[in-house]
């Protein structure tokens, strides 16, 4: 039987596409009811590793829109502080 391999970063990039579309709250959303998944411990390994890659995933876009709203609060104070 031939050794199945991981999907690399450009599977992954394109099986959740879609969490490119996904609002802050709808992606910390889904995240949780993964991790409940997860902590429950009752899925086949492959579909827990599936929704742990999509976790991550996940959290990367949550971590690049809290990091984008930090960036527009630095900016917007840096220019209205008096000079």
């Amino acid at each position: 039987m031939a050794a199945r391999t991981e999907p690399g970063p450009q599977e992954d990039a394109a099986e959740f596409a879609d969490v490119a579309e996904l609002s802050y709250e709808d992606a910390r959303d889904e995240l949780t009811a993964i991790v409940a998944q997860l902590e429950g411990g009752q899925l086949p390994l492959e579909e827990g590793m599936r929704l742990w890659r999509r976790g991550e995933a996940l959290a990367a876009h949550c971590t690049a829109w809290l990091d984008g709203a930090q960036r527009q609060i630095s900016e917007s104070g840096s220019a209205s502080a008096p000079s």
